[in-house]
């Protein structure tokens, strides 16, 4: 007589999610490149606005070698971006395979922002090591809290991209406005500057922006000498929150209507 061995929902959920997750990296490092380019694009551009800024500011920016400084804003800003853009995607790009009882959207969508995630990271580290190997000196003087950041600025994205993924179910075109309004976020972000450079009466045109603080933040984790006046990590913090709570909402309100459209 055989037996049945019944898995809990969890188990299910967690299986589906990691299927999605190694299917986003077959499909992810699916050309010759790979990885390879995950690394050199970001690694190009930092040295690039690193050389443009340091004509400028000399070695140090703030306290902050200028390479770092660039490093933080480069990486993080293509965090959001790329996990935005990958979990506004999952839904419709994985939709063949709602199908199954078992996979459900939350699952592509969190898979996606999980890869998004792990490449940034891995990105993270293998610049570090450059470094350390390079002898160029640099500091973590709070690691723990320049991971938070990453994690919170991550969520952030991750929940506005629910929401532009469950409304390009009802309308497609949503994809060409999250375009249009995501790009200037590469520009008013604090990637190139810091809100040192800019005058007092003009912060408020710019700190309604959590990536900015979520920027301005690691590089205070990583050199405390950096001053963080013109953010607040309370304001980063509620932010992602307010939008996991909206994008939660909205889908579980209406991911069933969404996906039979």
């Amino acid at each position: 007589m055989t037996t049945v061995l019944k898995r809990s929902n969890w188990a299910i959920w967690r299986d589906v999610i990691f299927a999605l997750f190694v299917r986003e990296i077959r499909t992810g490092f699916n050309d010759r490149l790979g990885l390879a380019w995950a690394i050199f694009q970001p690694l190009s551009f930092i040295f690039l606005l690193s050389f443009l800024r340091g004509r400028m500011d000399g070695g140090d920016t703030h306290t902050i070698p200028t390479f770092e400084f660039m490093m933080y804003g480069m990486l993080l800003i293509q965090l959001f971006l790329e996990t935005l853009t990958n979990c506004a995607a999952a839904i419709k790009k994985n939709k063949s395979l709602f199908a199954f009882r078992q996979v459900q959207p939350i699952s592509s969508v969190l898979a996606s922002a999980l890869f998004s995630l792990l490449i940034k990271l891995s990105v993270f580290v293998l610049i570090f090591l450059i470094m350390y190997f390079l002898k160029m000196d640099f500091k973590l003087d709070d690691p723990l809290f320049i991971l938070l950041n990453i994690v919170t600025l991550w969520m952030f994205a991750l929940s506005l991209g629910l929401m532009f993924a469950i409304a390009q179910c009802y309308v497609p075109e949503i994809s060409k406005i999250q375009s249009v309004l995501s790009r200037p976020m590469f520009f008013i972000s604090a990637v190139f500057f810091s809100m040192q450079d800019v005058p007092k009466e003009y912060w408020p045109y710019l700190d309604w922006n959590p990536i900015l603080h979520a920027i301005e933040l690691t590089r205070h984790a990583a050199y405390n000498t950096y001053s963080t006046e013109a953010v607040s990590e309370f304001y980063l913090f509620f932010s992602a929150l307010v939008a996991l709570f909206f994008a939660a909402s909205i889908y579980h309100i209406s991911w069933k209507q969404a996906i039979s459209r």
